[in-house]
């Protein structure tokens, strides 16, 4: 079976516990389905051009792709992911999810209007609250921002970021700046101020490389490479001295993985130990305040052999790392009951639920 489908077997046989999924995500119908959350001028801009919505979105999301959505999860009359009743029946209700946290990923950050960019992230946060937390208690969400102005994402934070359905605040993994950068410290510490995690999703600008060294051919390579962007996006948090600015920062990494951050971890603890007179207020081992400031969704495991996987999860050294998520409606054909079955008693309720509870203080 797969993560996110119960094949062969009820939920209950799998897993008797609570289930609070970490990474679902609701899509925008169309640019007309957010008319009515947006100010006149902006929808006369959009008219008056033809403009039909962000093209980064079929950048990051090739229509037809597997990655894009599972075959079962295509809808007739909209894009995957943009009807709630249709997230009820393909996850919410079979796998009798507690809680889900739901993100949106609209690409925003691929507008360079900045006026247009934040006046369409307040239309999409105010979309998410009355038509998906408003309707479904077992939902709570993630705000989007305009990703290329920090201030104007901070100032996004404060508008709505004190809605209770919001959790978290959304920033795709690759942007024109490094986000240990101090152009981004308003943003984290309106994140910080509202008691928001700040969640790293897959995507982002489509001027951005998705690996660190330039542009690749092939959607392959995208896919594959961007977990390098993670890995240099969690480096710069740690060098430029955001989590000391803000000790209470929490920040979940979505869509990336975590097969590589025990290896990640050795090369950057050894390197910390030689280069750190460069670097003072890192005043810890880097994998240290991986394991304080950062959780990881599970999906996609990329788990291998039982036994490798085995090993790499005893090299996370902590219990407190993973958070179940489906990732729905994106294709990954994860065996979360072989998964489950690699981890220790010990762990298994954390990641299916627990860790995600008090990560999100749900």
């Amino acid at each position: 079976m797969t993560t996110a489908l119960l094949e062969n077997t009820t939920r209950t046989a799998l897993w008797s516990g609570s289930v609070i999924d970490a990474d679902v995500h609701a899509n925008v119908p169309s640019l007309e389905t957010l008319q009515k959350y947006q100010e006149r001028v902006w929808v006369q801009w959009a008219q008056e051009r033809g403009w039909a919505g962000p093209s980064g979105l079929k950048i990051a999301y090739p229509p037809n792709a597997p990655t894009t959505s599972r075959d079962e999860w295509r809808l007739d009359d909209g894009p995957p992911a943009s009807d709630l009743g249709a997230l009820q029946r393909h996850i919410l209700d079979p796998w009798q999810v507690e809680k889900a946290v739901l993100n949106c990923y609209y690409a925003i950050d691929s507008l360079r209007h900045p006026d247009w960019a934040a006046a369409l992230a307040r239309s999409v946060n105010d979309w998410l609250v009355a038509e998906w937390l408003d309707r479904d208690p077992r939902l709570v969400g993630s705000l989007v921002v305009p990703a290329r102005d920090p201030q104007a994402a901070a100032d996004e934070i404060d508008r709505i970021g004190g809605h209770p359905g919001f959790k978290q605040v959304m920033l795709p993994v690759r942007s024109e700046t490094l986000y240990g950068q101090r152009i981004w410290w308003p943003f984290f510490d309106a994140a910080v101020r509202n008691d928001l995690v700040v969640g790293m999703h897959w995507g982002g600008t489509p001027d951005g490389s998705p690996s660190t060294s330039g542009f690749p051919s092939w959607y392959v390579e995208e896919y594959a490479a961007e977990t390098q962007v993670y890995a240099a996006q969690v480096i710069s948090m740690i060098a430029e001295g955001v989590l000391r600015k803000f000790p209470e920062l929490r920040i979940s990494m979505l869509d990336c993985g975590f097969t590589w951050i025990p290896t990640w971890g050795w090369r950057m603890n050894k390197e910390w130990k030689g280069l750190r007179r460069e670097i003072p207020w890192v005043d810890r081992p880097p994998m240290d305040l991986v394991r304080e400031h950062f959780r990881f969704s599970v999906a996609p495991i990329d788990s291998g052999p039982p036994e490798h996987m085995a090993k790499i999860v005893e090299w996370l050294g902590t219990d407190d790392l993973l958070m179940f998520g489906t990732d729905y409606p994106h294709r990954h054909d994860d065996d979360i009951a072989e998964f489950l079955q690699v981890l220790p008693e010990t762990m298994r309720a954390n990641v299916m639920s627990e860790t995600a509870r008090r990560w999100y203080r749900l």
